[in-house]
């Protein structure tokens, strides 16, 4: 008996990600993606998970770290990177789809 492990499978990254609530954007296709905080060693990361919320839920207010810390939105440019409302670039380092849950993690491009 074979017991293989899910695929990950790539997904088509969102045009648009806009805050939306605290911890919480919405893509082009309203979705919402809920944003996680990432412990690496220097290099800025988010993660951000495609999450099921109704949008009645959202509030238009954010958190104060939300708000502070994150971009209040990201647009993907050149296909390959996200671009947010600083003028900073993000690289897509990971965006999959795995055990039904679409993750992608970006990280912040030292030459921003």
């Amino acid at each position: 008996m074979n017991s293989a492990l899910p695929s990950e499978q790539e997904e088509q990254h969102p045009i648009n990600l806009d805050i939306c609530g605290p911890s919480l954007y919405e893509d082009d296709n309203h979705r919402t993606w809920l944003h996680l905080d990432m412990e690496t060693g220097g290099d800025l990361q988010v993660e951000l998970c495609q999450v099921d919320y109704p949008s009645e839920h959202n509030t238009l207010t954010t958190s104060p770290l939300t708000s502070s810390t994150m971009p209040s939105w990201w647009e993907l440019h050149l296909g390959i990177q996200y671009l947010d409302f600083m003028g900073w670039f993000w690289r897509i380092v990971h965006h999959v789809k795995e055990n039904g849950v679409e993750k992608m993690i970006l990280e912040l491009m030292e030459d921003s």
